[in-house]
């Protein structure tokens, strides 16, 4: 293929934005980490979750979710105790 001065920096152009692109990429899968469930729901509390959600909204089912579950954790003594994200700083 025959191509002029302003044609080959095309082609080289677009050969570096696809090598950025991949980069980019790789690196996000690299970042890539398990996703594995916080909460092991059964099938039926899943099924009543999607219903609720149907009639009432996400937000709405999310946030009487998260009030009930932090009521339940609050029963709990986890002081002293790091979440995967806290790490051991507390941060």
């Amino acid at each position: 293929m025959k191509a002029n001065e302003k044609d080959y920096q095309k082609y080289s152009d677009a050969i570096d934005q696809i090598q950025q692109g991949n980069d980019a990429m790789i690196d996000l899968f690299n970042e890539m980490e398990d996703d594995t469930e916080l909460i092991g729901f059964d099938q039926n509390v899943v099924n009543q979750i999607e219903k609720a959600k149907i009639k009432f909204g996400d937000d709405a089912v999310n946030e009487k979710i998260n009030t009930v579950v932090r009521e339940m954790l609050s029963w709990l003594d986890l002081e002293g105790v790091n979440s995967k994200d806290e790490g051991s700083d507390g941060s």
